[in-house]
């Protein structure tokens, strides 16, 4: 930044004041600012300080300003000398600042500038008519109509030496100016012809209203997923109700207990009053341990005879998972028992996944020993299931009439760490 000084004081005028229009103007200025802001209005009120006194800053417009807003003089004129809109000297009636960066003068303002020699003299300097003085300055934000420059207050473009001749002959002759560009291109259009490549319909009105015709199609596709996704569920559901239709009911043999009499299960057996651990029964789950074990690789009938949690286990093969998640009647809860047998209940525990929190909440269903687990069929298994709360998933994933199967024989997991967890839920 340049140091900037006041002009010096023989041409200096001895006082300053605002006409009365522009006196009115300043306070309605001042009144736009809260009490204690009104030094906000410094600037404006300098700006049009410049404009009255021929485009150019006397020291005593800045007192004058600095006394309406109640400011100390060297604020003002620290705003005075900051900013480059300030004139702080004399200039001509048409003040010219010419671009000279990079844009302009790869667009030939170095001309422009040869021009301004020539007519008016060196920059700063008022030429003998008193008509015009010159200045180069950054950039005025006109690239692309590049060379410009600003008279007074209007932008003049696309200039050549012999337009921006005439335009300073026009000024000095007060004949009227066209303002912007001085070729023949509408503002900052491209030059001579457009070469862009454009598409007729933009404009012949055939694309209007063409928005909802997209929006139809997107509606339709829409509908009709909603449509398949609605009958793919009917069709699931349907499949589900068939299934359930051929599940055997309770009370009739299943799963573990396939071959045996309807009197010889669990649930026949607690409905006569009788103990729940017929001799038939446990039998039956014996053996289809010994069975399952036989027809295993060795490191899977290790993890079976442990009771350790299966590595994998498909609920209910064959059906979807919307199925498999189907609510279940009351009418397929198993058999329960008011009390244990002989006062005892077994140790639901030993079951990989059942911790005290789930054998407390399978005593208030009334299930007490492992032998009622191992009559379960499925329906029975998924009723349990589903009112276990925030442990649903867990009867089905963790096998439990399979393990109940193996305890009701006797057997016992070893007493070995590992065996069975030690926390529980």
């Amino acid at each position: 930044m340049s140091v900037r000084r006041l002009a010096a004081d023989a041409i200096q005028p001895p006082s300053f004041a605002f006409t009365p229009d522009n006196q009115a103007w300043a306070r309605m200025v001042i009144a736009r600012y809260p009490e204690g802001r009104q030094a906000s209005a410094v600037i404006p009120l300098l700006w049009r300080a410049q404009e009255q006194h021929d485009y150019w800053l006397p020291k005593a417009a800045i007192e004058h300003v600095a006394q309406m807003l109640a400011m100390p003089y060297i604020r003002v004129l620290e705003v005075a000398t900051f900013y480059t809109m300030f004139n702080l000297e004399p200039v001509g009636r048409f003040f010219v600042q010419l671009c000279g960066t990079t844009p302009c003068r790869l667009r030939g303002a170095e001309d422009i500038v040869k021009v301004c020699e020539s007519r008016i003299g060196p920059q700063r300097h008022v030429s003998a008519d008193g008509n015009f003085s010159w200045l180069e300055v950054e950039c005025l934000g006109s690239c692309c109509n590049a060379p410009m420059v600003q008279i007074n207050n209007d932008y003049y473009e696309d200039l050549t030496p012999e337009s921006f001749n005439k335009l300073l002959d026009d000024l000095a002759a007060g004949r009227p100016v066209k303002k912007g560009p001085q070729s023949a291109r509408h503002t900052s259009e491209p030059e001579g012809a457009v070469k862009t490549l454009q598409d007729p319909s933009l404009y012949d009105g055939s694309v209007v209203g063409a928005w909802k015709k997209r929006f139809a199609e997107e509606e339709a596709k829409a509908k009709e997923a909603s449509a398949k996704a609605a009958a793919e569920k009917a069709a699931a559901d349907k499949a589900a109700a068939a299934q359930a239709a051929e599940t055997p009911k309770p009370g009739k043999p299943a799963g573990d207990t396939a071959g045996l009499k309807a009197a010889d299960t669990p649930a026949a057996r607690v409905a006569e009053g009788k103990p729940p651990t017929a001799p038939a029964v446990a039998a039956a789950a014996g053996d289809a341990s010994k069975s399952e074990s036989a027809s295993k690789p060795a490191s899977k009938q290790a993890d079976s005879v442990r009771g350790d949690r299966p590595s994998s286990y498909v609920a209910t093969p064959g059906k979807s998972a919307a199925e498999a998640a189907a609510p279940v009647s009351d009418e397929h809860k198993p058999a329960l028992l008011s009390a244990p047998e002989a006062g005892k209940a077994d140790d639901l525990e030993l079951i990989w996944g059942v911790g005290p929190k789930l054998a407390q909440m399978l005593n208030g269903m009334g299930i007490y020993h492992f032998a009622q687990i191992a009559a379960w069929t499925e329906l029975n298994l998924r009723w349990v299931d589903q009112n276990l709360g925030a442990f649903r998933g867990r009867a089905v994933r963790d096998k439990w009439i399979e393990q109940a199967a193996k305890l009701a024989t006797g057997w016992r997991p070893e007493s070995k760490i590992g065996d069975k967890p030690t926390a529980k839920d």
